[in-house]
Order: C-alpha cells, then structure tokens, then sequence
C-alpha cells in the first residue's frame, strides 16, 4: 500500500476542491462498483473537466486506490478513538463500545460501508486481494491489542487460543454489520431500519456471548 495514488498536483488543490473530487469519487464507486463507474459521471458530480482529473490522478486504479486508502483511514480514525477513550474499560465494554462505533459509522458513512461490500463481493475489482488483506489486518490488530491488554489484566479464561479469539470477533463484527447495512444479509436478527433499541439489545445479546465464552 505504499504506491501514491495521487499525484502531487492534487494536493495542492484548495481543500474544498479535493473535498468536492474525493466525494464525486466515492459516491460513484460506492454506488455503481468499480467496472460501471464513469469518470465521465465523477468529473459532472465534482464540476471538473475530465482533463484536470488526470492532472490530479494517474488513470481510474489510481483514483480507486485513493478512494480506498482514505476511507481505511477514516475508519482506523473511530477505532482508535473509541480505543483510546476506553483504555481503563474491561475487554468486553470495550467491544460493545466497538461495535456500536462501527454501526454508527456505517450509518454516518454509508458510501464508505458500500465501497467496501462492494470490494468484498466483486472478485474483479483491481486490487481486491490486497485491499481485503489490508482490512482484516488492520482488523486483527484492533482486536489484538484488547485482547493483549485483556489478557494482561486477568479478563480472559486461561488456556484462551489468542488466534481462535481474533477470527472469532473479527467473523462476528463483520457480519453484524453487514447485516445492518444489507436486509438479503440478515435471516436472523431483522436488523436492516429496525429501531435503535432492537439493534443496542442485539449487540449486548453477542457480547453477552462473547462474554460467557472468553471471560475468566
């Protein structure tokens, strides 16, 4: 991930203007995928000439690559303020403060969460390997450093398979989500418009789980 995908021109760009291209940008990827977007669509949604767009970025994998590394980041953003704010919590507030974070994002953030879906389901998607790769490592990190400081204070059970714990609420926050975001997703929980208290109960029933099955 360390190819720059903008050129340097862009940053030079006024911040509205980047703003107004970085918008156009994700919402015509998030909407139409990566093969149907239309640079053609993206240049009239930012109000930029199709020419100046190549000033900004190399081709349509450099503005996609863009896209992507900057809604990874935005993401990384809310972990590590709900990791930070929840230092002093034990490992499974911590979790339900994370999983809540990750549904208020996604409704904050929705364009963000459909790029991602649709990176996850398009197995033609350039770079789609290393983009996946990219977010279930940074994934495994979130959840590794609770899970090390859990372990560290006492919270889990002994005998805990640390790999077995992070595949296991990597699989459950994943999947939460994405049946928030996407009704044909969700056969059980009917989480997709429901009511905010339905989803707050449903997340305290998981950690609830969670809870019986890793805490000392």
């Amino acid at each position: 991930m360390s190819q720059q995908p903008a050129r340097t021109t862009f940053s030079h760009l006024p911040a509205d203007k980047q703003e107004r291209v970085l918008n156009a940008a994700l919402n015509e990827f998030a909407d139409q995928g990566y093969h149907q977007a239309s640079l053609n669509r993206l240049v009239a949604r930012a109000g930029i000439a199709k020419g100046s767009l190549y000033q900004y970025f190399p081709n349509k994998e450099g503005i996609f690559r863009h896209i992507f590394q900057l809604a990874l980041g935005r993401v990384r953003q809310t972990l590590v303020a709900v990791k930070d704010s929840t230092e002093n919590e034990n490992l499974f507030i911590r979790l339900e403060k994370s999983l809540k974070a990750g549904v208020r994002f996604l409704q904050e953030h929705p364009r963000i969460y459909s790029l991602y879906l649709k990176i996850q389901f398009d197995r033609q998607v350039p770079f789609r390997q290393e983009f996946l790769a990219a977010v279930r490592r940074h994934a495994g990190e979130y959840f590794g450093s609770l899970i090390s400081r859990a372990r560290a204070r006492g919270e889990l059970r002994p005998g805990i398979s640390e790999p077995a714990a992070l595949f296991l609420l990597d699989a459950v926050f994943d999947r939460f989500l994405q049946a928030v975001a996407v009704p044909y997703l969700d056969v059980t929980f009917n989480l997709h418009q429901a009511p905010e208290e339905i989803v707050q109960r449903r997340i305290r029933e998981l950690i609830d789980l969670l809870r019986e099955g890793l805490a000392a």
